[in-house]
């Protein structure tokens, strides 16, 4: 069962997991935060595994509606994995790499302690505590800057600014991992065929700032925008980003999964997104 099956990531492991029946629900079919309706519905499929993939995203409006961020990402999760322990099935959730402070120079481990600084990381930090509480065997997949074909993302926001700008200015102090959407959704699957539980970080490999980012995505595109690079003080937001982000991927090779290169990953989002 995909539960968050209509977003960014939902629509790939809908599309890539073959070989198994899979039910996929969006927000419209079942509501997370509303713990009868999550009951039922996971009574009903008795589903093996349980990919919580929804979540409440927007980290600049999480800072707005704090609220809504931790009844959705927190009280959410929670509630399925409540109904995931009733029926025996095992459960992965979609975590962050907002649940650090980005203090660190050294790819972050699955060991290194919970920082978050934004409402969005305080969600998604206080999820992943409870649910090891609720569900011991749980699988936490950390992930980070995800993009993809099926919707709005860092690449599409750039290409469509390009579009209507000589001159655009991108920060260059916040460095992570980029992760596209399919590579992902195919890692998860494999971690599911793998029964892997406890933390494991999941991203493309190699690191980037926003502006090489952005730069690739101009390149990639064959535009010939001009690029300025500018600090986080510059394009103040509401919410803290982690200057950085980027995450080991030692856990992920522990199960003997390997994913490709964000530049890799990039081109054929490009490919993908022509088509």
């Amino acid at each position: 069962m995909i539960l968050g099956a209509s977003g960014l990531l939902g629509k790939e492991l809908f599309r890539e997991w073959t070989f198994d029946e899979v039910i996929g629900l969006s927000s419209r079919d079942v509501d997370i935060r509303d713990a009868g309706k999550v009951r039922e519905v996971v009574e009903k499929s008795r589903p093996e595994w349980i990919v919580l993939a929804a979540a409440y995203t927007n980290v600049d409006d999480c800072e707005k509606h704090p609220d809504l961020a931790f009844a959705v990402n927190r009280d959410g999760a929670v509630n399925v994995a409540e109904a995931a322990k009733r029926i025996g099935a095992a459960m992965l959730f979609l975590s962050s790499d907002y649940v650090f402070d980005g203090k660190k120079r050294s790819p972050y481990e699955t060991g290194d302690q919970r920082t978050p600084q934004s409402v969005y990381g305080r969600s998604k930090a206080e999820a992943e505590v409870q649910l090891l509480e609720v569900l011991p065997e749980c699988c936490i997949a950390r992930t980070s800057w995800l993009f993809g074909a099926g919707g709005k993302c860092f690449p599409d926001t750039i290409l469509k600014l390009a579009a209507t700008r000589p001159v655009l200015e991108v920060v260059n102090d916040q460095r992570g991992c980029p992760t596209y959407a399919v590579d992902l959704a195919r890692a998860i699957i494999d971690l599911c065929r793998s029964r892997a539980h406890g933390i494991v970080h999941t991203t493309n490999s190699g690191d980037c700032s926003w502006f090489e980012f952005a730069r690739e995505i101009i390149k990639g595109a064959g535009l010939g925008t001009e690029m300025r690079p500018v600090s986080s003080q510059q394009m103040a937001r509401p919410a803290p980003r982690p200057a950085y982000s980027v995450l080991s991927a030692k856990s992920l090779q522990q199960y003997g999964i390997a994913m490709p290169t964000w530049p890799d990953a990039l081109e054929r989002y490009l490919r993908e997104r022509k088509n």
